[in-house]
């Protein structure tokens, strides 16, 4: 049976079809999908698989661990970005080991089209010295979920599955195959308590899987050499999304060897390597294997890729700039036009945030030196024009920590302004170190009901922010909610003055469902009451 997927809806499917039981994720662009995709598939709603939004990636990590202790297959996702936030529970999860499969999805981002970054989550795998699979097509994505959940169980250890924004984002028909039945509870007999004593024994075990984690690179049905029609003379690693670009410019000739499931496999690049006379690595993200090739090969063999130039250091691949690294492209096929003006993205009309930050620009606008300190989400757009709001946007949460810390170097007024998921996400613990400081700073949470920039999902503090801030020591009378529209902006400005000038910690809620969650709600709800007629 053939199915049209994206990657992400490829890699759902294949962990449903693999008997998966619970899958735990907060939204990030591009992995948002695939939680998506499983909480609306008949098959898993009718077999109850845990889909539910997490808070953050760390307690989805820690959540997936805890099913993959009771014996049941897991699935983490996250944007690459996650893997930073989850680092503490997935590095730890391979000293610990694995009982039910557990695959930690992470889904990259070169060139940055929604991020703050192009970091390589291939690093974080091997940072944890745990097998990864990088797919290079929907149909391996597919087919990767239930070999990687089989070699999670094999080798104890989580598996990590690497795919970017290409991948991820398009479509192509996909061989499916019947599911199989979940995992039976079967809660693991020891206990994963790293005390020292214990984690250096599990350390040394690690350890002592390393080479058999390359043996199963080495004999994967992902990972083959390809030796077609083609003097040999210039061999090429291509790994992941970057195959497809290779065999687009090269067709069925090359030297190539594939990689998508690491450790990187030493034997078949040293075959590699004696076969010809120098090596381009095609890898779309960091030169991570770049970087290990040069070490398996030592420094006088010629190798080409990222770090030398003749691929570019920075960005995606495209199959243009691979084709002039192979020699066979003559220009760059596409050019930016010329005469068409940009159009920088900007909140959409109507949208709460917008009044929230009129407000702010037109109080502050009376205050010689102020900051207004941001974070990650749509309202991030703030620093665009026409508000030119923000003055920072770091990572999720750094809004209220950066307020605080410029405040005690002496700044005021200093202002954080997060969302309401981004809040719930990891921005508490910095307003609980702001409360115990007693900072001089005002806390914006602008909550539109949702975590509206990926979409729409549940937010993880809905209905609940005036409570978390009071359990957290806000004063009562500090915790103040508006409504941001234009007619009550009065008010806003009079709220926002009075809390700027107290000495202290206070939080403002602007509180408007999001737009486009508020139609589509709408459009559901005559949907009902027409089906009800």
């Amino acid at each position: 049976m053939k199915r049209l997927l994206l990657g992400d809806e490829a890699i759902a499917l294949g962990a449903i079809h693999a008997g998966l039981s619970g899958v735990y994720a907060y939204p990030g662009t591009p992995s948002t999908e695939i939680t998506e995709f499983i909480q609306a598939d008949a098959l898993a709603r009718e077999r109850g698989i845990h889909s539910r939004w997490c808070a953050n990636e760390k307690t989805a990590m820690e959540a997936a661990l805890g099913m993959s202790y009771a014996g049941k297959r897991a699935l983490v996702c996250m944007k690459h970005v996650g893997m930073n936030v989850c680092a503490d529970a997935f590095v730890n999860s391979a000293i610990t080991g694995v009982h039910g499969g557990l695959v930690v999805l992470a889904a990259d981002d070169p060139s940055m089209h929604s991020s703050q970054n192009e970091q390589d989550s291939r690093f974080y795998a091997k940072f944890a010295m745990v097998p990864l699979m990088e797919p290079s097509n929907q149909q391996e994505a597919y087919d990767m979920m239930a070999a990687a959940f089989e070699l999670s169980e094999k080798l104890h250890e989580p598996v990590v599955m690497r795919v970017v924004t290409r991948l991820a984002h398009s479509r192509a028909a996909v061989d499916v195959v019947e599911p199989t039945n979940e995992k039976p509870l079967d809660v693991c007999a020891e206990r994963w308590v790293l005390l020292p004593g214990i984690a250096r024994k599990r350390y040394a075990e690690l350890i002592e899987k390393q080479p058999l984690m390359e043996i199963e690179a080495s004999k994967s049905n992902f990972n083959r050499k390809e030796t077609k029609g083609s003097e040999k003379s210039v061999g090429i690693i291509a790994c992941g999304i970057a195959y497809n670009y290779v065999k687009e410019t090269l067709g069925e000739s090359g030297n190539i060897l594939k990689i998508s499931q690491y450790p990187l496999p030493t034997d078949l690049v040293k075959q590699l390597a004696a076969e010809n006379d120098e090596i381009l690595v095609v890898e779309d993200g960091q030169p991570v294997v770049e970087e290990q090739v040069r070490g398996i090969l030592g420094a006088g063999y010629p190798l080409k890729g990222r770090l030398n130039g003749d691929l570019p250091r920075t960005g995606e691949l495209t199959p243009d700039n691979v084709a002039q690294a192979l020699g066979v492209g003559k220009t760059i096929a596409f050019q930016p036009a010329k005469h068409v003006a940009a159009r920088p993205p900007q909140l959409c009309q109507g949208c709460g945030h917008r009044d929230v930050y009129t407000a702010l620009n037109q109080v502050l606008a009376t205050y010689p030196d102020y900051r207004i300190f941001g974070d990650i989400g749509c309202y991030t757009l703030g620093a665009l024009p026409p508000f030119k709001a923000l003055a920072s946007c770091v990572d999720m949460g750094a809004s209220i920590t950066m307020a605080k810390g410029a405040a005690d170097a002496g700044l005021f007024p200093s202002v954080a302004v997060i969302g309401d998921s981004t809040f719930t996400h990891s921005g508490m613990t910095g307003l609980l170190d702001a409360v115990n400081d007693k900072s001089n700073i005002t806390v914006v949470i602008s909550d539109n009901l949702t975590t509206g920039m990926t979409g729409g999902q549940d937010s993880a503090g809905t209905n609940k922010l005036e409570a978390i801030c009071l359990g957290l020591g806000v004063e009562p009378e500090h915790v103040r909610v508006v409504v941001p529209l234009p007619k009550n902006m009065p008010e806003i400005t009079r709220i926002l003055k009075e809390e700027i000038d107290y000495p202290g910690v206070s939080v403002i809620i602007p509180r408007r469902e999001c737009i486009q969650t508020a139609a589509r709600h709408a459009r559901e709800a005559k949907k009902l009451k027409e089906e009800n007629k």
